[in-house]
């Protein structure tokens, strides 16, 4: 399969608290993941957005357990 984006990220959604995956270029080569917590309060979603931010991560796709307004799923 061919890759098509360098630095994805996956976000696993519950109530309390999103668990997040990002896939990277590793420093030596081939590719790396980083795993991570974060609260679902404004603070916790503020830290997990610089997170990505800092991964240079530019696509992210999410799931979880419920619908969340606001969300189109393509």
């Amino acid at each position: 399969m061919e890759q098509i984006r360098d630095r994805v990220a996956g976000l696993d959604v519950h109530r309390d608290e999103v668990t997040a995956c990002v896939r990277a270029p590793g420093p030596r080569g081939g590719m790396h993941a980083v795993k991570a917590r974060f609260r679902t309060t404004t603070g916790g979603l503020a830290v997990l957005a610089c997170w990505l931010a800092g991964h240079e991560v530019t696509l992210v796709a999410m799931g979880g357990d419920r619908d969340y307004p606001g969300f189109k799923v393509v």
